[in-house]
């Protein structure tokens, strides 16, 4: 049986729910082909264009004090309507947070506050041990190899220093070893205060007991980047039919596996729509990666096909990337410890389309095998009459 891995800090204001018109009903949210989500019908004084303007240069959001991520706003800017858009940045961020609250109903939205006061708590108390992790200084925490791939920026130069053992799953060195032992006594730094001070905190998600979120004690801007400009270049380009090029929140902890941590990981599909999982290493034996298909919601629990099987074993500083339907679990730690970067991306906007699919061949292993089992049906009966009506033909 698979289990959604979920988690209490879901999403970062995502568009996950559908807007509520203001007369009570539920109106549908309209998406347009590239993955911007719009409220439709809702309300005449706050409206959107159904599709976005191309030639509007939208502004940039990251500096004001808003509910949502400034992602959000900055992308559905291309739809607001005319005498909106000439007015200031503060009104237009009104105006597009009027909006957006809609989608989140009250209870989502004091999950929200609960969620900041949470992290505001913990980052005015907490003393960092590594200061220089909590920005991103790109030359000292990647590979050079990385570098000059994600600098060219070209699917030709991820794949120079990526390979693709499994189709979707990625592998490429990616940290320094420095980095990764910096990380890693933070995290344990964190852990040693947390159990000085008493103080209560959340662990990732549903699956693990060890393991600390990193956006919770500092590391959400540094992770932001990581996303923004490391992630999304790479899965606009591998993981766009998942929502790869509409990236926009995120969810990054470090979880530890070997004695007196969690063992193993049961098969589980991630509450992501890409996953990036990195070793930052110490000594360990065992904890083995199994990969088992992609799959969407309703056929998480079919058989795998035979071309999906695929075991990976982790090498410390180096990443795998693959879709957060991919169905994948750990084996058992056998000796030392083993600890993991695990970065959750998720895209609002694909969320949101996704309700209105039925069926998703172009990532889902069983849809498509449906589909060509369909096409391979339709084939045969089609030969099958033509040489019916040849043979009468004949008579």
């Amino acid at each position: 049986m698979y289990h959604h891995h979920n988690h209490n800090h879901n999403q970062n204001g995502s568009l996950e729910r559908r807007a509520q018109a203001s007369n009570g009903d539920i109106a549908a949210a309209t998406t347009n082909g590239n993955g911007v989500v719009g409220a439709s019908n809702l309300n005449p004084t706050t409206r959107l264009l159904g599709s976005p303007r191309g030639d509007h240069m939208p502004d940039n959001y990251e500096d004001l004090p808003l509910d949502f991520n400034p992602l959000v706003f900055t992308s559905l800017e291309r739809h607001l309507p005319s005498h909106i858009l000439n007015l200031s940045r503060d009104l237009k961020a009104h105006y597009m947070s009027n909006i957006l609250l809609r989608y989140l109903p009250h209870s989502e939205r004091v999950r929200m506050q609960k969620q900041k006061e949470y992290r505001q708590k913990i980052i005015l108390n907490y003393p960092p041990l590594h200061k220089e992790i909590y920005t991103m200084h790109s030359e000292h925490f990647f590979a050079p190899s990385f570098l000059r791939a994600i600098k060219e920026n070209t699917e030709a130069s991820f794949r120079s220093v990526m390979a693709e053992p499994s189709r979707g799953v990625y592998t490429f060195e990616m940290l320094q070893p420095q980095f990764c032992e910096m990380l890693v006594s933070e995290v344990d730094h964190f852990e040693r205060w947390v159990h000085e001070t008493k103080f209560r905190i959340m662990r990732p998600n549903t699956m693990n007991q060890y393991g600390a979120v990193l956006d919770d004690f500092g590391l959400e801007t540094m992770l932001d980047k990581l996303m923004n400009d490391f992630i999304r270049p790479i899965a606009r380009v591998f993981f766009s039919e998942v929502g790869g090029s509409t990236l926009d929140s995120h969810h990054g902890f470090v979880v530890e596996y070997g004695t007196n941590r969690d063992v193993e990981l049961g098969f589980h599909v991630d509450d992501a729509e890409v996953t990036l999982n990195i070793c930052l290493g110490t000594q360990f034996s065992g904890g083995e990666l199994f990969f088992r298909g992609v799959r969407c919601d309703e056929h998480v629990n079919t058989e795998t096909q035979p071309g999906e099987i695929f075991d990976y074993s982790h090498v410390p500083g180096h990443a795998v990337l693959h879709s957060g339907r991919h169905r994948h679990g750990a084996r058992p730690t056998i000796s030392g410890n083993r600890i993991n970067l695990i970065f959750w991306c998720r895209s609002s906007a694909f969320r949101e389309i996704k309700k209105y699919q039925r069926e998703f061949p172009s990532w889902c292993g069983e849809c498509r095998r449906k589909k060509k089992e369909r096409e391979r049906v339709s084939i045969a009966a089609t030969k099958e009459e033509l040489l019916k009506r040849e043979l009468k033909s004949a008579s």
